[in-house]
């Protein structure tokens, strides 16, 4: 249906005001009016937080505070494609066993390339000689502030993997060709190894070590 004159010109004076607007708060913060802690448990805690955001509308906000994690994607040459090392293990929110990068929360004070390291010689006994971080993003900035560094670990030496007392965790190595068909089919769920796997598509190891 055609907008009669007087509604088109009403409609495109909306969307240039609406524009304007969205350009004059691009940038800005929210101002938190005030804070409280309802939760605190050993990995996150959680906060109520009343803020007025950039656009002058003043909101409720619950939000789940992490100090963030790091991701290790550990990648292997084998003749003429790349191998990614996936773990497996039981993840009761999903309610199901999931192929992922290794991971793991960051402690409190620590560099998130030590935290890699950590993590990934906790979980699977391996050791890296080269490290390149590659993705930095928000996990689910809807409502969760955790950040997620992303190393992919190359030139790799086997050891003794030492999990914590309630992982129970198997590794394997998959050709990327394998993972990338594991990401069309779901059977890759997990949102970090998704874009791992994707990102090594793009940039294979040749191309992103420093």
């Amino acid at each position: 249906m055609r907008l009669r004159q007087s509604r088109r010109t009403s409609y495109i004076d909306f969307m240039a005001r609406k524009t304007v607007s969205t350009r004059s708060v691009r940038g800005k913060k929210a101002r938190v009016l005030s804070s409280r802690v309802v939760y605190r448990g050993p990995v996150f805690h959680v906060t109520n937080d009343q803020v007025r955001e950039p656009g002058g509308y003043t909101a409720r906000r619950d939000m789940i505070r992490h100090s963030g994690s790091v991701v290790v994607m550990p990648v292997e040459q084998r003749g003429k494609e790349p191998h990614v090392l996936l773990v497996r293990q039981y993840r009761h929110a999903a309610g199901q066993d999931l192929w992922e990068l290794s991971a793991g929360r960051i402690d409190p004070g620590e560099e998130t390339l030590a935290g890699a390291k950590r993590e990934l010689e906790e979980e699977t006994g391996f050791r890296a000689a080269h490290w390149k971080r590659i993705l930095l993003f928000y996990s689910s900035p809807g409502f969760l502030d955790e950040t997620m560094a992303v190393f992919m670990a190359t030139d790799l030496q086997p050891g003794p993997a030492r999990p914590e007392e309630d992982e129970v965790i198997s590794k394997r190595f998959f050709p990327l060709s394998s993972a990338l068909r594991m990401v069309r089919q779901g059977r890759i769920k997990d949102g970090k190894t998704i874009a791992g796997v994707l990102y090594l598509a793009a940039f294979p190891p040749s191309a992103s070590r420093s």
